[in-house]
């Protein structure tokens, strides 16, 4: 999509940063704890990879789809900081029963909540962000968010793995040191955001009605199917996280193979949402995916760790340059007092197709192989990318016409 020159805004609003700190803190929570979860159910409570598969995908794709009730609750009130702050809440408060889960049934109830509240807080607060940055430099404020986000999630598996280290294996004093940044985070989103004032109807509208989605518009839509096939090549991370262990990696270092993919998103994420200010941002999308196709390619024939680190680091970089972009995309084709509704559908498809995606990779790991599950993740990315030539070869017919 390429950007008409026009006067811009170099800084960022103050909420931006403080929205990255408050993802940071909540995904440092996360993070430390779902850095060492597989092995953890695996090891510990007797699970098999096919299960770690559905609950991974069961749990997020809650998330994704609890997205569309919170994104369209929060168009419909004209408010979106007290469903934000719900759902962080949720997440925080459901980091003790990890640590004292003495079966799988507490885990999997936990993780359950626990995405139910990402699924609440996402779409109002990618909305939020929206509102508070100008369309000139809403590349980067996404980059920027997603870029702190991502310090978390490599703060938590290194964390986690130093804890490791020095309590020797003891995964639930690790769960329990996770409480402390989930609450701060909480705190911070509670005194650091003012919303933004928004002219509220004189009658609440259903933002779902049929109405109101025709106001949504085919260039719209034709991102949220990209983003759903996307979302079947991009299985649950978990699947790095074994692939590491497969190659031989001790389980106390394993948790660095996140680390690594992390940092290399973190310090992607920010300068491609910039660039994605100034050039198409479809063709940045496909760069990304051929960037996936690689990594899948190289972690299917990985035999030690040189190989799975390139690999790893790969899917870094294709997170960088791929996931503040499509969030960006929906907040440019979305209408203002749609645009929770419009993140909210957005996730609910990537939801079905994260289930779908985890669901088929644990399957393929058990049955054939962890190979062929990075196989059909490449498969998947190519299928997106051809489908986006296709959405761009569209465009311009269109055009012309």
């Amino acid at each position: 999509m390429a950007k008409s020159p026009e006067p811009t805004r170099t800084h960022l609003p103050a909420g931006v940063w403080v929205l990255g700190f408050v993802s940071m803190l909540m995904d440092i929570s996360s993070e430390m704890i779902h850095s060492l979860l597989p092995l953890f159910l695996v090891g510990t409570l007797g699970v098999s990879v096919l299960a770690v598969g559905l609950i991974e995908g069961i749990a997020e794709s809650t998330a994704l789809i609890a997205k569309v009730f919170s994104g369209a609750l929060s168009d419909y009130l004209g408010k979106r900081k007290g469903l934000a702050v719900l759902g962080y809440a949720m997440g925080a408060f459901t980091k003790p029963v990890f640590a004292m889960a003495s079966g799988v049934g507490a885990v999997v109830t936990a993780r359950f909540v626990d995405r139910v509240g990402k699924g609440i807080r996402g779409a109002p607060r990618d909305a939020l962000l929206a509102d508070i940055t100008p369309a000139s430099v809403r590349g980067a404020a996404f980059g920027l968010r997603q870029s702190l986000d991502t310090v978390g999630a490599f703060v938590g598996p290194l964390l986690a793995t130093a804890l490791m280290l020095l309590w020797a294996n003891d995964f639930r004093a690790v769960f329990w040191v996770a409480v402390i940044p989930g609450v701060l985070a909480v705190v911070l989103l509670v005194v650091g955001i003012r919303e933004v004032p928004r002219t509220a109807p004189a009658r609440p509208v259903n933002p779902i009605r049929r109405e109101a989605l025709r106001r949504l518009s085919g260039a719209y839509w034709g991102v949220v199917a990209i983003g759903a096939v996307f979302t079947l090549a991009r299985f649950s991370e978990a699947f790095l996280v074994l692939r590491a262990q497969e190659v031989g990696i001790a389980a106390s270092w394993v948790p660095l193979v996140m680390v690594a993919m992390n940092v290399v998103y973190s310090a992607s994420a920010y300068p491609f949402g910039k660039l994605s200010d100034t050039m198409s941002r479809y063709r940045l999308l496909a760069l990304g995916l051929v960037v996936l196709v690689a990594s899948d390619l190289v972690l299917a024939v990985a035999g030690d760790w040189r190989m799975l680190l390139f690999g790893v680091c790969l899917w870094g970089v294709h997170m960088g340059m791929t996931q503040g972009l499509l969030a960006a995309m929906v907040a440019d084709l979305a209408p203002d007092d749609l645009r929770g509704t419009a993140y909210g559908f957005f996730n609910l498809l990537s939801g079905v197709a994260m289930l779908v995606s985890s669901a088929l990779a644990g399957l393929l790991w058990d049955r054939l192989g962890s190979a062929f599950t990075f196989y059909a993740g490449a498969c998947f990315a190519a299928l997106t990318l051809a489908g986006l030539s296709w959405m761009k070869w569209r465009r311009v017919a269109s055009a012309a016409v």
